[in-house]
């Protein structure tokens, strides 16, 4: 059984336009929704093996404040530069290359990709807004067969945004 965690990057800041999109950091509400999302997922036992994130800062601080919330070791996540600007194509490349010991594995990226991979692999995935996790499981013992395989079970997580 393989767990495939797609997530999309907490609410970025947009208020230094002088930054590039690489380094745009986490806002205020990114730095909330992210360790609430971290401890609903703790609470139902979702602990990923590792973490995948992308190089930008919004993501890696994502994948940073879901570890702690988590519980997971930080020497368990992994920045991988293919995550920036990937396709979902590219996502699942990345995602089929580990290796087979890892049980579950936690992709934090970007839209539209990381929504539109969700969606390639479950129509139950609605619209990813920040910070939204999609959670696959798959029963394969193959991460190469992700993306051909259909999920045995589908939840989604997302944020409740103070309104």
């Amino acid at each position: 059984m393989k767990t495939l965690l797609l997530v999309r990057h907490a609410k970025s800041s947009w208020g230094d336009q002088a930054l590039p999109d690489h380094e745009r950091p986490l806002n205020h509400r990114g730095r909330r929704d992210a360790p609430r999302v971290g401890e609903r997922l703790r609470e139902r036992g979702v602990v990923p093996d590792v973490i995948v994130t992308s190089t930008a800062v919004r993501a890696r601080s994502t994948a940073e404040i879901l570890a702690r919330a988590l519980d997971v070791d930080s020497g368990r996540i992994v920045e991988d530069g293919r995550l920036y600007g990937a396709t979902p194509d590219g996502l699942l490349e990345v995602i089929r290359a580990h290796d087979d010991e890892v049980d579950s594995l936690m992709l934090v990226g970007h839209n539209p990709e990381i929504g539109d991979l969700a969606s390639r692999l479950s129509d139950e995935v609605p619209e990813m807004p920040t910070c939204a996790v999609a959670e696959f499981r798959f029963d394969v013992a193959d991460w190469a067969e992700v993306g051909a395989a259909t999920p045995v079970e589908v939840r989604f997580e997302a944020p409740a945004h103070d309104r």
